[in-house]
């Protein structure tokens, strides 16, 4: 990977989530002035391991662990300000300064009570079937309510005490009829108590307010580099993925203009993030699903388990197919291979390549779920390898078969393979100058 030649870049998951993001855009800050998370919310999970220490980050941009790095939260996240101080105060006793690094755009639109609330009450209203594995953080109603505008709270409402108090009042009271009305729900909010813990809140938060789209405009007039952090996955995109089994924003390199406030242009390239295998957590289609030793042998060496939830993720074989697609779809560059050393002791490993529904084998991926439930992956075998990470000190190093594997891969999703992670640490990440030139 040629950092000089990157430009402004947008690091985003090609998969389902949970790809290794943190860690790549950990290793890419040192190269950037300012990190941007530009959609989702607390809902996203992004870790960070440096030597001994294992930082667990949620609303803060993963870029907060370099010094010398502006560090943004845009308007097209939503915030959930008690997460927010609870990871500033956590990052902050351990040594890492946040506060001074932070900047939060008074347009990013609050979490309340109500939303997780209401994310709890509807997903537990729904058949098994129709559960789309909500984190109950939410993120969906405020997004909702965000589309709604009139019930809406952004960062910048918490700076007007007396306002702020009297629109909830109202909010609530329509909040609270709503829930007992549709669920049966008879433990009411009230509306003072959390206008003191949120404007509590809003005390700790308010040096770090402003306008983040003035900010990152004249951050590229004045030549710094930016780098903004996606969250989610592509496939969870809530127009491009697999809906209604995905998240609320649009999570893919194509909310950067609209999450950021930049025009799309600002960003010059766009590092694709995947495992060398899949995972998923919650409901969804997923073709390469190994309920099988093969899939508790990844999650278990892979520690597949959610950093904001704590859930078992689902696991199976690497989709090219769909990697393809959102390679596609986002336009990447190139791209950030992770998890490489968690497959090794595998005697053989497949690749999807494609998938056959109905007697045919599709042309192309769609994310059309009644597709998707009937599909069946065409698989490629590769040999597997049996070395361990700890002697994998550089690409030359890999054995031969793991070579191979990242060679096809490579080929198969048509963007070059520039870095390989072969462990959690920072330290473990190589350098693939080149790659393959792009199919």
């Amino acid at each position: 990977m040629n950092f000089q030649q990157l430009g402004n870049t947008c690091v985003v998951g090609l998969q389902w989530g949970d790809e290794g993001k943190g860690k790549i855009v950990d290793v890419l800050t040192e190269h950037f002035d300012v990190v941007v998370r530009y959609a989702g919310g607390a809902n996203a999970g992004h870790t960070v391991r440096i030597g001994d220490q294992k930082f667990a980050l949620h609303l803060v941009p993963s870029g907060i662990l370099r010094p010398n790095v502006t560090c943004v939260i845009a308007a097209g996240v939503v915030l959930d300000p008690e997460t927010l101080v609870r990871e500033i105060d956590g990052l902050t006793a351990r040594g890492v300064p946040v506060q001074e690094k932070l900047r939060i755009s008074d347009r990013a639109h609050l979490v309340m009570p109500y939303h997780k609330k209401q994310d709890s009450l509807s997903e537990a209203a729904l058949d098994s079937g129709r559960k789309l594995g909500t984190t109950s953080r939410g993120i969906g109603p405020c997004y909702a309510d965000k589309m709604q505008r009139s019930m809406a709270f952004r960062v910048g409402d918490l700076l007007e005490a007396d306002a702020f108090r009297q629109k909830l009042r109202e909010v609530t009271a329509v909040k609270n009829r709503l829930f007992a009305a549709l669920y049966d729900d008879k433990q009411p909010l009230d509306p003072d108590e959390i206008a003191d813990t949120y404007l509590g809140f809003a005390a700790r938060c308010a040096p770090s307010v402003t306008d983040t789209t003035h900010l990152l405009h004249q951050a590229a007039a004045e030549g710094k580099r930016l780098l903004f952090e996606g969250a989610q996955g592509t496939l969870l995109d809530i127009d491009h993925g697999t809906f209604p089994f995905v998240t609320s924003s649009n999570c893919s390199a194509t909310g950067v203009a609209a999450g950021a406030g930049v025009p799309a242009r600002t960003v010059h390239s766009y590092v694709g993030v995947i495992k060398a295998y899949c995972t998923r957590v919650g409901s969804g289609p997923f073709p390469t699903e190994q309920q099988n030793d093969i899939g508790r042998y990844i999650r278990e060496r892979g520690q597949e388990f959610g950093t904001t939830t704590g859930r078992p993720r689902r696991c199976g074989w690497f989709d090219a197919f769909a990697a393809r697609y959102s390679v596609m779809l986002g336009g990447i560059t190139e791209v950030a291979l992770m998890h490489l050393d968690t497959l090794a002791g595998l005697s053989e490993v497949n690749v999807c390549t494609g998938y056959r529904y109905r007697g045919r084998v599709l042309d192309y991926f769609t994310p059309n779920v009644r597709v998707l439930n009937e599909v069946e992956p065409v698989y490629e075998t590769l040999p597997g390898w049996q070395a361990t990470a700890v002697s994998w000190d550089s690409c030359e190093q890999l054995p031969a078969a793991a070579r191979r594997y990242v060679e096809r891969l490579e080929a198969l999703i048509g963007a070059p393979i520039t870095l390989v992670s072969v462990g959690a640490d920072r330290a473990a990440t190589l350098h693939r100058p080149g790659g393959l030139p792009r199919a």
